[in-house]
């Protein structure tokens, strides 16, 4: 027999890295115990009231939405000490609607007045907004128990009353049994004060996990949450596993003496009874409306207004018939909206993008279905003619399923807080609010997480974290499936499986809240109506509701997007302005400017939106666009699946093949796109034409079909069908046009979000096309900070034969700046871009400069302020070459610097003496002047290195730019491309050695690692005994050379595994690629697989055949951790390591009771290194113990079994190559 008993103070995985219950498993239990009701009372918070509402409802069970309140005895805006103003603990629970808006109230006022440790409550604001809540003492941490507790019974009393006095009969005495003593001493008092005060009791238990096992659950989500680790004596313990939730019998037989705790449970539960209402919408209104006008009136006019301003000067308004056209969609679009009820939306979307317009914020052409909207376009919201090019409305709002309209606006990055601000004073700080999110424990980061609380090796939990693929939505449990080394790690070793176990209990988990990138919600009563809200940013709540549950419970949602682009095509549009004192005004361009569709067809799109990408400029190369057709196609297509219909897009394009069309009445929807169904929008068209739909209804078609379930399928056939017949035309004809939108659903883009972004890919190649200056210098200042992107876009720059010139002193600004100059211009680099100059010492130099140009380096430390312009800046700027154009040059200014900074400061005080002694600033003053050394200039590499340290690049050229014809030409990778490739791809390369370090290995054979680099990327290569044998007559440091390797990637970046190297000439060159293609087409070898690491897309990897013999099945390998990293050590496959050369395999230590003793020198001697070394070893491990013999001591040290190894050429040769050749003896 079950005993009746609700649960009421319960926490979930909401109570952050505290609870260790998941919300479902929590009501799934409550099920199975046959619980009818059940509360979620998180520590703070509400964020998991939605999703608790949703599961228990789904199960029958009455959910009771509560929260664990912070409550402070004092006021709740005094900011106290904890011992001056303790904290107390205090169970609420909603009865109603009212009681459920009074608890966000509270629970809101808690985290936006009275956060002070924790978000506070206080006595007034309970007693103002205790209707329709129900109250109970809490744990031992409630006010009523530490009074028993530290004996003021008194004390206790009067707070009992005093809560009593507030919430009347709904007030309940909490028992709780942990087995803890201190409850053992509580209970009996609290006991006796309900008899003296006739208050109830109620017994719980404070639920934070699922079951008694999960306590180390709990306990290792807060060693996550406080850094410590479950080995630490000094952290704080919970000290029981009594917090799982227990059946009814279990709480039964705790309080047997007070059997009335356990019925008043059931009394409670009774008394609560929300009801909360979804899919319903609070909507926004829009004000101040003008006198006489309802918002629709309002929207009507001011549609009417903007329509003919969008067309007066077109010829569309010439044209009587297509005026009417534009006349009638617009009155529909507003009949649908007013319909709706979404009238005051569009208002308020049209009244802060008006804003950005008068403030000068750019705002972006559309993003999404939005743009298909004429009324968006007419009230200026969108810029995308959605009658010129197509796009419907009914994609954006299907008069047939009421579905919010979502509008989403992009700002330029840079000033999207300006808009936030002013949505928030117009609308008011109650009605306006940001959305909260949640940064969960993912796959690798929740095993990284966990290794680290239970304090497991480095070594492991980052051979575990490797060997998860670093795809979207990875989760550990499909990690063990298809990685078959992340299975053997877990079968064969218990700490790794016990590792792996905890992390898949936690995987998932919200880790902590922060604020979603865009959403903003704006509401017409006061937000915490209908969300708990908490403190965000300076001037904005965030809500406790993530975006779904908000609108759930029928909140608006809009996107607030800051994008980049914007920002770079705004900062462009200023220099145009500034130097030609005009700028270009896209309504009046043709999209059809041939100057940009010739750079796009040859492939030169560096900087141009959505279209930079190595693939998209072959495509380009391949299409030679000639159209705004061109570019939306390109933005659709460009797409993981649909990417396969590019070749027959082009050939069509280029009538290199007949188009064809599934029924010849379909060619008006389908020429442009020779035939193929790019567009969302043309499912609905077909659906229209061919069946009769309306396209409300070829809409809710388009949405059935992408789901792809089987029974939805067969029935919307049988509807177009049956269509199509009634339309006149044949069976087979209906059944194969459906068959083509059933395969094209899932690849179809939304035509308006393509168009619209197809707008900004056009504006950017327009201004790269025509004012390469402006832009470039735009793209430069967007990027700065980001070496590598600064590095190709002014290799970009050189391509297009405009000079970036080093900073200067007296004309650079703070940023990128173009430059007029001779026949192309030129672009300044910005001063803020050099390496330890900070925007103050920048401001610092603009202000003195304003005066009077520099004339000297002793004019400028003279002037500047020379605490903020300290010497590290000014040898910065100088080794940057912004003294190149003031007397002096670089290696003679750096020598004299010193003695120049004291002879400032010298000069600087004796003048000051004699204003002080005369008071007259016109006085003479000692001028000295410093002698410029007779030293030689620093070399043309000298000078390279220096510009490479503080600018990230090099300025004045590169080695390589002789070759960067030939090597394009060739189609060699960038090193900077190689990031994205599948691991284990073969890539031809060409490139500089930077340095060289070579190392012998156990064989007593020569390897090598290089540090190779072209004139964007760094990175490691690393040459194998054959290879070096081979190549090391070509290997120096500074030689430009090719290179045919494997590409093996890493957590944060990759390696090239070399196997041939050649001098860069077009014959070596053609060879290499030749044997590329050979190799990627070879079957991959048995088992010679690198270790699957965080290879974006996942891809499918194979290891290319090379010269070496078939190996045997090979162990799995780990990835080497990245503090080994640093120190030229390398990951390998087992193959390779195989190759430098196996031992007989009898001799493999380990299987005879050999040991493994490595020699510690007195240079090794330090704990930098020692750290990495065990950092190292425990990223092998196996059976065969490790010795440490200290040379100096003489003396041996036995490490302990979990530095224990397995053997492997790689590890010996990485060991040797940290502690020197000769440091490894097995014996």
């Amino acid at each position: 027999m079950m005993s009746p008993f609700v649960h009421l103070h319960v926490h979930s995985e909401y109570s952050l890295l505290d609870g260790a219950a998941r919300i479902t498993d929590l009501v799934r239990r409550a099920d199975e115990y046959g619980m009818k009701s059940l509360a979620l009372t998180d520590h703070g918070v509400m964020y998991g009231a939605i999703p608790f509402y949703k599961a228990c409802k789904e199960k029958g069970i009455k959910p009771i939405i509560g929260c664990e309140a912070y409550l402070t005895a004092g006021s709740r805006r005094e900011r106290g000490s904890r011992k001056d103003q303790p904290i107390y603990h205090l169970i609420l629970l909603v009865k109603n609607e009212t009681g459920y808006k009074n608890l966000m109230k509270l629970i809101s006022i808690g985290h936006l007045e009275g956060q002070h440790y924790k978000p506070r409550i206080d006595m007034e604001v309970l007693a103002s907004h205790s209707e329709g809540i129900i109250c109970l003492s809490a744990c031992l941490g409630g006010e009523v128990p530490q009074h028993l507790l530290h004996g003021r019974d008194e004390e206790a009393r009067k707070a009992a009353l005093r809560y009593k006095e507030i919430f009347g009969e709904d007030f309940y005495l909490e028992l709780q049994d942990h087995g803890i003593p201190e409850q053992k001493r509580v209970n009996p008092k609290l006991i006796a004060l309900s008899a003296e005060c006739g208050i109830p009791l109620v017994a719980t238990n404070d639920v934070h996990y699922l079951a008694r096992e999960d306590a180390e659950v709990q306990d290792v989500l807060i060693c996550i949450g406080t850094g410590k680790t479950v080995d630490d004596e000094e952290r704080f313990k919970i000290g029981t596993d009594q917090l799982f939730m227990k059946s009814g019998q279990e709480m039964a037989s705790l309080f047997p003496h007070v059997p009335q705790a356990i019925d008043n449970t059931l009394i409670i539960a009774d008394k609560c009874n929300l009801e909360l209402e979804f899919g319903k919408h609070i909507l926004p209104a829009y004000a101040p409306l003008p006198e006489g006008m309802d918002s629709s009136a309002y929207l009507k006019e001011l549609c009417g207004r903007g329509l003919e301003e969008r067309y007066r000067d077109t010829p569309r308004w010439a044209s009587l018939e297509h005026k009417k056209e534009a006349e009638n969609r617009l009155a529909y679009e507003l009949g649908v909206i007013e319909k709706m009820g979404f009238s005051d939306y569009f208002l308020i979307v049209w009244d802060f993008i008006a804003y950005c317009h008068r403030q000068g914020i750019a705002t972006g052409p559309g993003r999404g279905s939005s743009a298909g909207s004429l009324t968006a376009y007419s009230l200026r919201i969108t810029d995308v003619d959605p009658l010129k090019y197509n796009l419907l409305f009914e994609r954006f709002l299907n008069p047939e399923r009421i579905s919010m309209p979502d509008i989403d606006i992009d700002f330029s990055d840079e000033r999207r807080e300006e808009v936030i601000d002013y949505v928030v004073k117009k609308y008011g700080v109650e009605h306006v609010a940001q959305i909260i999110t949640f940064g969960t424990l993912a796959a690798r980061a929740a095993v990284r997480d966990v290794g680290r609380a239970m304090n497991l090796p480095y070594g492991e939990v980052d051979k575990a974290a490797k060997l998860i693929p670093g795809q979207l939505g990875i989760n550990i449990a499909r990690a063990l499936e298809s990685t078959p080394e992340l299975k053997a790690l877990y079968d064969g070793y218990p700490k790794t499986r016990a590792l792996l176990d905890m992390a898949m209990k936690v995987e998932g988990m919200p880790r902590h809240a922060s604020t979603h990138a865009a959403g903003v919600v704006i509401s017409k009563g006061p937000l915490t109506d209908a969300v708990p809200l908490q403190e965000g940013n300076e001037s904005t709540a965030l809500t406790q509701y993530s975006m779904e549950h908000l609108e759930s419970v029928g909140l608006l949602k809009m996107d607030f997007l800051g994008l980049r682009t914007l920002s770079i095509i705004e900062r462009c549009m200023n220099w145009i302005q500034e130097m030609t004192g005009d700028t270009p005004d896209f309504r009046k361009i043709p999209d059809n400017d041939m100057e940009t569709y010739d750079m796009l067809g040859a492939g030169e799109t560096t900087g141009v939106f959505q279209l930079e990408s190595a693939g998209v400029r072959r495509v380009l190369k391949d299409m030679k666009p000639n159209g705004f057709e061109d570019i939306i196609s390109v933005l659709a297509l460009y797409r993981p699946g649909p990417m396969e219909f590019i070749p027959k897009y082009i050939q069509g394009k280029h009538g290199q093949v007949e188009v064809e069309y599934p029924h010849p009445d379909l060619k008006a929807i389908l020429s442009d796109t020779y035939g193929i169904i790019v567009y969302q929008e043309q499912i609905m068209q077909i659906a229209s034409l061919m069946a009769g739909f309306s396209l409300g209804e070829a809409d809710l078609l388009r949405r059935a079909v992408s789901k792809k379930k089987r029974e939805t399928l067969d029935k919307e056939r049988s509807h177009f069908v049956e269509g199509s017949l009634k339309q006149g035309y044949t069976e087979d004809d209906a059944n194969a046009v459906y068959d083509m939108i059933v395969r094209f659903a899932d690849y179809g883009f939304p035509r308006a979000h393509a168009a619209a972004y197809g707008v900004l890919s056009f504006q950017t190649a327009y201004l790269k096309a025509h004012f390469p200056v402006q832009f470039m210098s735009s793209m430069l200042t967007a990027v700065m900070g980001t070496h590598r992107k600064v590095a190709e876009y002014v290799l970009e720059c050189r391509r297009m034969g405009i000079s970036v010139l080093p900073p200067d002193v007296n004309e650079s600004r703070v940023l990128f700046t173009p430059v007029t100059g001779e026949e192309t211009g030129h672009i300044r680099f910005g001063l803020a871009a050099v390496k330890n100059v900070g925007t103050l010492a920048v401001e610092n130099i603009m202000k003195v400069r304003e005066e009077r140009p520099f004339d000297s380096l002793l004019d400028f430390c003279r002037r500047v302020d020379l605490r903020v312009c300290n010497k590290r800046v000014v040898e910065s700027l100088l080794q940057s070459g912004a003294f190149d154009r003031l007397p002096g040059h670089r290696a003679q200014l750096l020598a004299m610097l010193d003695e120049t900074v004291d002879a400032a400061v010298k000069w600087r005080k004796e003048r000051d003496e004699l204003q002080i002694q005369l008071f007259d600033d016109l006085v003479e003053t000692p001028n000295w002047e410093i002698r410029y050394p007779d030293i030689p200039k620093f070399t043309g590499a000298q000078q390279l290195e220096m510009e490479r340290e503080l600018l990230g690049l090099y300025l004045s050229g590169h080695p390589l730019d002789d070759t960067a014809d030939l090597m394009e030409e060739m189609g060699l990778q960038r090193l900077m491309d190689l990031g994205e490739v599948p691991d284990e791809s073969q890539t031809v390369t060409a490139g500089m050695v930077v340095s060289i370090k070579e190392i012998t290995t156990k064989q007593g054979k020569s390897m090598a690692f290089v540090e190779w680099e072209d004139q964007i990327e760094r990175c490691e290569v690393v040459l194998f005994p054959e290879v070096w044998k081979r190549s090391r007559s070509l290997i120096e440091k500074g030689a430009l050379l090719a290179l045919r390797a494997k590409v093996q990637q890493g957590d944060e970046d990759f390696k090239l595994l070399a196997e041939e190297v050649a001098p860069i000439a077009t014959d070596a060159l053609r060879g290499l690629l030749q044997r590329r293609s050979a190799a990627a087409s070879r079957p991959p070898a048995a088992g010679g697989r690198a270790p699957a690491t965080g290879v974006t897309g996942g891809a499918a990897r194979s290891t290319a055949g090379d010269s070496n013999p078939p190996p045997r099945a090979p162990a799995p390998v780990a990835a080497a951790p990245a503090a080994q990293r640093q120190t030229g050590a390398t990951r390998t496959t087992s193959r390779q390591a195989e190759s430098v050369s196996s031992p007989p395999k009898s001799s493999s230590p380990g299987e005879s009771g050999q040991r493994v003793f490595l020699k510690i020198t007195p240079q090794s001697e330090n704990a930098a290194l020692l750290s990495r070394l065990k950092k190292l070893l425990q990223a092998h491990p196996g059976s065969i113990p490790t010795l440490l013999f200290y040379e100096r001591e003489q003396k041996l040290l036995a490490l302990s079994d979990s530095y224990r190894i397995e053997y492997s050429e790689r590890l010996i040769a990485e060991i040797e190559n940290m502690l020197g050749a000769g440091s490894v003896r097995i014996k």
